[in-house]
């Protein structure tokens, strides 16, 4: 199968540093759904959705195109979940199944046109989509420069160009689906400045950076991330979470 690979050869790092979303978004998400018998995860990575997801739903099936990312997902503690390879585009999931499909993360990936005819597919009647994404989290105005740094001024022509997408919180693409408002939601977590930079180092920018020219930026960067940081042994960190979510069955094109 073919897509962009940018994570398999660090799924271990990015399960162990990327955040992790409120169980308000799960909760939320469940009560759209017309049903809970089966949320699907697309583009499932790390399975942390599919996780959350679980305590909601009497099955998940998560669904990602690396192996390396399924090998290093946790177990669900309910046993609900069912990881398995697969696209976006070719879910391999039955027809008119799925309560709820989500992406997390992940859209900004998928071909548009022929994922939206495959969440038709696999939708039940009155099912619901919802794709979320989130980008520079905010820790101190010192840290969130240097941040901010690393990200344009460092790694800027490394990133993909999909990365617009994520930038502009998935804002201005069509869904062919009726589109629900939801509430607003945020990560915030305290976090540790050795776990805030193995996060930055799972930046798909930063290794292609590293593949290309041998170096890492945060390497002489990071005395100036331990000044800004300072003594506190945790800061919060935020994330505002950028979702669109649809009602499938009142699609203009259903």
């Amino acid at each position: 199968m073919t897509f962009k690979d940018l994570f398999s050869q660090h799924a271990t790092d990015y399960a162990q540093f990327r955040p992790h979303y409120p169980p308000d978004l799960f909760a939320w998400l469940a009560s759209i759904a017309p049903g809970r018998e089966l949320a699907v995860d697309v583009g499932a990575g790390n399975g942390q959705a599919a996780v959350a997801l679980a305590q909601h739903f009497d099955r998940v099936i998560a669904v990602d195109p690396s192996a390396k990312q399924i090998a290093n997902a946790p177990a669900s503690p309910t046993d609900h979940v069912l990881y398995q390879q697969g696209t976006a585009e070719d879910l391999g999931c039955d027809s008119g199944t799925a309560d709820l499909l989500v992406a997390a993360q992940a859209f900004h990936w998928f071909k548009q046109e022929a994922f939206f005819a495959e969440v038709r597919r696999v939708a039940r009647p009155s099912g619901c989509l919802a794709v979320w994404c989130y980008g520079l989290g905010t820790i101190t105005p010192d840290l969130d420069k240097l941040v901010y740094e690393l990200y344009e001024t460092r790694l800027g022509p490394c990133w993909e160009p999909e990365r617009k997408l994520v930038e502009a919180g998935y804002g201005g693409i069509a869904f062919p689906f009726a589109e629900l408002s939801p509430p607003r939601f945020a990560m915030r977590l305290a976090w540790s400045l050795e776990h805030l930079i193995g996060y930055l180092n799972t930046w798909s920018a930063l290794k292609r950076h590293l593949r290309d020219k041998g170096d890492n930026p945060l390497t002489d960067m990071l005395p100036r991330f331990e000044r800004a940081w300072g003594t506190a042994h945790e800061r919060e960190v935020t994330w505002p979470i950028s979702v669109r979510a649809f009602h499938i069955s009142a699609s203009a094109h259903c």
